[in-house]
């Protein structure tokens, strides 16, 4: 089973229709007990990081994130939100990742949207995918590149399209909507 995050984010609906989809069991809660009890747990989201971590903070589930030993995928907003903070709103974020979430520098349009491939590619959460693969963006706030970073995307800059330590993982693209290699990302995560 595995735990979808429903918090003060959108685009929910969409990671469990992909989920439905490939036949996984799935429950969208924010029910620690229910959380707790799953064999892991996604974070999806599109919104803004501050109202989301006053959600999440007043609930208390940043700490059980941060302390949850299954595996769990942030996606775009849950990327974001499992760094250490973040430029939108000024955001002290759930701290998972040693990184900050910075706004792209206004030299092209913002926000970056459409379908960029990956590069250096590392971890399982890659098993089968291509350098060559494409992935759909949506967003305007970009993590750095860091030792944790588990794939890279350039659009103005080089920026982290996918993060992993120990049991978290996360893409700031979209798998759900990134048609089969998306949903190769996602099998991947459902075999961890």
């Amino acid at each position: 089973m595995t735990a979808i995050l429903q918090y003060n984010a959108g685009n929910i609906a969409s990671v469990k229709n992909a989920l439905d989809r490939l036949g996984a069991e799935s429950v969208v809660t924010s029910d620690p007990a229910q959380v707790l009890a799953a064999d892991r747990l996604i974070i999806p989201g599109v919104g803004e990081a501050g109202s989301a971590m006053n959600w999440l903070r007043e609930r208390e589930l940043d700490l059980l994130i941060r302390n949850y030993k299954k595996p769990v995928l942030g996606i775009c907003l849950g990327l974001q939100l499992l760094c250490q903070a973040s430029e939108e709103g000024n955001t002290t974020c759930i701290g998972v990742f040693d990184n900050t979430v910075r706004l792209f520098p206004s030299t092209d349009i913002i926000p970056h949207m459409g379908w960029n491939n990956l590069s250096a590619l590392k971890g399982e959460l890659f098993n089968g995918i291509e350098e060559s693969d494409n992935f759909y963006f949506v967003h305007s706030y970009y993590a750095d590149v860091t030792a944790e970073t588990a794939a890279t995307t350039d659009y103005i800059l080089p920026f982290s399209a996918a993060l992993q330590v120990n049991n978290f993982y996360a893409t700031q693209f979209h798998p759900e909507k990134s048609a089969e290699a998306g949903e190769r990302i996602l099998k991947n995560f459902l075999a961890l």
